[in-house]
């Protein structure tokens, strides 16, 4: 059965649209932290859908507030109309990000929320250019693709805006690796001065940053870095967009919001995945000037619809009401000791926070990407019945993204899994 929705995939979708496993798997059924194939094998989750099942799976109170939602018969209205969980779930999400006088727009992806504040930058500053972070991922509509900077996902030269990369997200691999946490903030901003002063016109519209990146491998500079940024920015008036699809909503476990960790509050944030649960939500959350300076009509046929609503603001009551964000902290810290102490030979670095894990593989001796190390990782995982992901320039690095309600059990149960995993790897490929 397998063998076969995999040829009649391969024939009706694209070539690009990629699929994890030599032997690619169906998932029909799911629970809590565990999904079901197809063939009837059970697996823990440390993907969560791209961090997107951020509280798991079959969780009740999700399901109850949407079936309310479906019980009145309305799936779908339109902005055109008020709609009260929409205007209840941005007053909830502008008070929550701690920007002034902040306005929400919803929109059914990270992709589109991140075209929006693009639009949004570049409206409000006459500008089309653009800064980002080098290893950089957005996402992968037209405009996002022009601002991502990393190869593996930047398709086409084409872009509707002027984008110059500065450094800083990717510390293993930068030149200013070697140099201590203020030395290197002080070298990755005198880049970004660097580039204002030379490869710009001076008026840019936006810098936008992963506050940890996604794709790019769970990569992530000091803290304190955007806020020291940002002086700069601001000295400029240059606005400042954070990337929080991936870190927001507790995950990291630190903070809230990722770009908490530096000490600074952006002029825009971007969010989606994590705050549906799977349900098709994002949006801008800005400041009130900034979200408000767009001059045409418009509105957004899906995004904020009554039933993502209805769903996100559960997601939000139950990540309140079980204290998911302390939870993403320890289990994290356990997941990171326990990799850490491994000391595998074909492990470079462990790093992130919360449930926002990177495992840098390399080949033994070497600081050279191992890329077949990390193929072979997904392979020996799913045998022993884990799902992971991986990511980064290179495509060398382990994703570990759990739903946020890990438990400490399943978290030893999985880190056993992925330390059996390393060795059963070095023991294969050397």
């Amino acid at each position: 059965m397998t063998d076969e929705l995999l040829a009649r995939h391969r024939a009706v979708m694209p070539s690009w649209m990629s699929l994890l496993y030599e032997e690619p798997i169906e998932i029909v059924h799911a629970h809590d932290r565990r999904m079901t194939d197809s063939q009837g094998r059970t697996y823990l989750d440390f993907f969560a859908g791209v961090l997107t099942n951020s509280m798991g799976y079959d969780v009740a109170e999700i399901g109850d507030a949407v079936r309310k939602q479906l019980d009145t018969g309305i799936l779908h209205t339109s902005t055109l109309y008020l709609i009260r969980s929409q205007v209840e779930l941005a007053e909830r999400i502008a008070k929550l990000s701690n920007i002034p006088d902040a306005k929400v727009f919803f929109t059914n992806s990270g992709s589109e929320a991140n075209d929006t504040a693009l639009m949004l930058a570049t409206q409000f500053r006459r500008s089309n250019q653009v800064l980002a972070m080098r290893n950089s991922y957005h996402g992968r509509s037209f405009g996002t693709v022009a601002i991502t900077g990393n190869r593996g996902w930047s398709a086409s030269a084409l872009s509707p805006v002027k984008v110059n990369y500065v450094h800083g997200g990717y510390r293993y691999r930068s030149p200013f690796r070697d140099l201590p946490d203020a030395a290197y903030i002080d070298a990755c901003v005198a880049d970004l001065v660097d580039v204002l002063d030379t490869a710009t016109a001076g008026d840019v519209a936006c810098l936008i940053a992963e506050p940890i990146q996604g794709v790019g491998g769970f990569s992530l500079p000091p803290d304190g870095l955007f806020r020291a940024m940002k002086e700069v920015l601001d000295s400029y008036g240059v606005l400042f967009v954070s990337d929080e699809v991936q870190t927001g909503w507790g995950r990291t476990g630190e903070h809230f919001w990722g770009i908490d960790a530096h000490g600074v509050t952006p002029d825009m944030m971007t969010f989606a995945k994590g705050l549906g649960n799977g349900l098709a939500v994002g949006g801008v959350v800005a400041r009130g000037d900034v979200l408000d300076c767009f001059q045409a009509q418009s509105f957004s046929t899906f995004g904020g619809n009554p039933v993502s609503m209805a769903g996100a603001t559960a997601v939000l009551d139950y990540i309140k009401d079980h204290d998911l964000q302390a939870n993403c902290a320890a289990r994290g810290s356990q997941l990171i000791s326990g990799l850490r102490a491994s000391d595998s030979p074909i492990v470079a670095e462990v790093r992130g926070k919360g449930l926002m894990i990177g495992v840098e593989l390399i080949k033994p001796g070497t600081t050279e990407p191992n890329v077949p190390a990390a193929a072979r990782m997904l392979e020996e995982t799913k045998r022993r019945g884990l799902l992971i992901g991986k990511g980064g320039l290179h495509g060398n690095v382990l994703r570990l993204g759990p739903p946020m309600t890990l438990t400490a059990e399943e978290a030893q149960e999985g880190l056993d899994i992925l330390l059996d995993s390393l060795a059963a790897t070095h023991a294969a490929l050397g």
